[in-house]
């Protein structure tokens, strides 16, 4: 019998304009509280990441769903892919397709399966937290100790340089490892919108963990500096314009040089 507190509802939503909206898992940690994107399109929508998977991504959103939807993984860490397996189309970089397929971390939620040591060096990180990943359960018969994430499918896998086009809007995918070897971001060039995944966001940057790379996330970050942006919906944390992003790329640069 898990003593954590049933929610009252698993998913935060807050409508950033007429086509994307956020969504976010309140009862999650910080540390693996992802941004879930959901953006419309003419001809197909995209949720860009899916966070934990604790409770049914498809079934909190079915109103926002009114036509095909393309589950993006900016990478695949277990924060932003647990939510895969409810899409019949996904889409990934190709050095990362087959983590999607069959996660090699299937994760936990509690430290009685985590182990103290998880916690440990996340808060070493930046990220203080003690105990369990989440604060709350979504029903009273969730086994909260069973959680794993799932296997998906794939369906679209791309590369540098590849668009994904939703008939009205069109994105270019910008590889930007170093946090992990297949991190993707959108870019729309038209509009100088970026989602970054966890490549950039306004909070500790994750660059020691498995898979990561710090001379390769050096070169990601020198090539965001560039970019026009005008406004950056990370995959953590608030989005924020181009003064930020020069900011928090010359603080990593910093930080790592």
């Amino acid at each position: 019998m898990s003593l954590l507190p049933i929610a009252d509802r698993w998913f935060e939503r807050k409508r950033i304009s007429d086509d994307i909206t956020l969504l976010w898992e309140p009862h999650v940690v910080p540390l693996m509280r992802c941004n879930i994107w959901h953006l419309r399109g003419r001809d197909r929508d995209l949720f860009i990441d899916t966070g934990m998977g604790v409770a049914s991504l498809r079934e909190a959103a079915r109103d926002l769903l009114d036509k095909a939807v393309t589950a993006v993984a900016t990478h695949t860490h277990i924060d932003h892919v647990g939510g895969h397996h409810e899409f019949e189309h996904t889409l990934v970089h190709e050095l990362e397709a087959e983590n999607l397929r069959h996660p090699a971390d299937r994760g936990g939620l509690l430290e009685s399966v985590l182990g103290p040591d998880f916690a440990r060096t996340f808060t070493e990180m930046g990220y203080p937290f003690s105990g369990d990943l989440i604060t709350a359960i979504p029903s009273a018969d969730y086994d909260a100790a069973a959680f794993q994430v799932q296997d998906s499918v794939v369906t679209e896998i791309v590369t540098e340089g590849d668009i994904v086009d939703l008939g009205d809007r069109a994105f270019e995918v910008l590889h930007l490892p170093g946090h992990s070897p297949g991190s993707i971001g959108l870019w729309e060039a038209k509009t100088g919108t970026l989602f970054s995944g966890d490549a950039l966001y306004d909070g500790p940057l994750l660059d020691q963990i498995k898979g990561a790379d710090i001379p390769t996330y050096i070169r990601t970050m020198k090539r965001l500096r560039e970019l026009p942006v005008s406004v950056v919906h990370a995959g953590h944390d608030t989005s924020f314009g181009r003064e930020r992003l020069v900011e928090l790329c010359d603080q990593y640069l910093a930080w790592r040089r």
